[in-house]
């Protein structure tokens, strides 16, 4: 099994939204490396679902891989806001999973207290520059993580 943090705009789409859903394709990556991290991504595997951009920034709660990665359709739909006009109809260039609802956290896991726990330094959201909305988390990262909720 692997582990991923996922972010989110929760004004777009938050942990509630995903709750409500229960399963939700995670569309409009547009970034390889990021891209990258949910083409390995496999059924079962577990995820940080993050808000990123709001009031409370960190974890959330808890999400699982549903379906491994398929073809993004929204990056040949001109009328969707993910649309990509470098790519043609069919490209398999950009590629998304479905995710489904696991667990809504009582309250934020916060930037901050992620950023003061030293079991967390290395994680990827805490590194400078690091703007992904996808990454890999370890597993002692994501059970910390479960550890302070």
């Amino acid at each position: 099994m692997n582990y991923y943090l996922m972010k989110s705009e929760p004004d777009c789409f938050s942990i509630d939204d995903l709750k409500k859903k229960k399963v939700s394709s995670w569309d409009g990556v547009r970034n390889y490396q990021a891209r990258n991290f949910m083409m390995q991504m496999k059924r079962g595997d577990k995820i940080l679902f993050y808000h990123s951009s709001a009031k409370e920034i960190g974890v959330a709660g808890i999400a699982e891989v549903s379906k491994e990665h398929f073809p993004d359709h929204t990056a040949w739909d001109p009328k969707n806001e993910h649309f990509d006009s470098r790519i043609k109809n069919g490209d398999p260039r950009w590629q998304m999973v479905e995710v489904k609802f696991v667990k809504k956290f009582p309250e934020i896991i916060t930037l901050e207290k992620i950023k003061q726990t030293k079991e967390l330094k290395n994680m990827s959201i805490l590194q400078k520059g690091s703007r992904l909305s996808v990454t890999s988390v370890t597993q002692k990262e994501f059970e910390k993580i479960l550890n302070m909720e």
